[in-house]
């Protein structure tokens, strides 16, 4: 265990590092999820073609290949990225297509009559959205993404792949210089689980957040 004190200062940098990748490609998750969830109820068939084009692409093949393709064949067409940003696209692409689905399906939950009654209010298809439907599927979305996110931490495990320096990365490196195995991995074993718990308590707050609100107004604001 002493061996894995003296690495401590690169089990840090490999923290900060999972920690950045996993918030950035959840960013990048939740526009995509947004912009191809919504896409699906287009009025363009062209629009809803490519949307379901996207979602089948990048749900139907391996995160693991996507991750290689971004890194290792585009820079063949010429298409550069360095590792953090190639890891957080495909983290980020990959997740998104899975949160698309939950977009469309919360938003589809809400009650039809919520539907009609923007129609009524003469309200455009960008006001339906953004004051009545939207608001109303959040709440449902939430639980939902809230696994997603836990699943995109885990993913970010396979970025050290390629030579993006995680958690992971930092395990081999110490593995390789210390022949240790057991004690490397354990440390970021925990050190994965409070990451999660984290974002599962940060999930929690959001989610009652606007559990609450979504309350508020069933009440009549009493």
């Amino acid at each position: 265990m002493d061996s894995i004190i003296e690495y401590s200062p690169i089990l840090v940098k490999g923290t900060i590092t999972t920690i950045e990748l996993t918030l950035a490609s959840a960013v990048l998750a939740l526009a995509i999820s947004f912009i191809v969830g919504l896409a699906r109820f287009s009025r363009y068939r062209l629009v809803r073609a490519a949307a379901i084009c996207y979602l089948e692409f990048f749900r139907g093949t391996s995160a693991i290949v996507q991750m290689f393709f971004i890194y290792y064949v585009l820079p063949l067409m010429g298409i550069h990225f360095s590792p953090l940003t190639a890891g957080i696209l495909a983290c980020g692409c990959n997740l998104g297509s899975y949160g698309s689905e939950v977009v469309r399906g919360a938003i589809q939950s809400v009650n039809r009559g919520q539907h009609e009654a923007a129609l009524a209010l003469n309200y455009t298809t960008y006001q339906r959205y953004r004051y009545v439907l939207i608001p109303q599927a959040v709440p449902v979305m939430i639980p939902t993404f809230s696994n997603l996110l836990i699943e995109l931490m885990k993913l970010t495990a396979v970025a050290s792949l390629i030579t993006i320096s995680d958690l992971t990365f930092m395990a081999q490196i110490i593995r390789v210089q210390t022949a240790l195995t057991l004690e490397p991995f354990l440390v970021i074993l925990v050190i994965y689980f409070i990451i999660a718990t984290a974002l599962v308590q940060f999930t929690k707050l959001v989610e009652r957040k606007f559990s609450k609100g979504r309350q508020m107004v069933s009440d009549g604001g009493r």
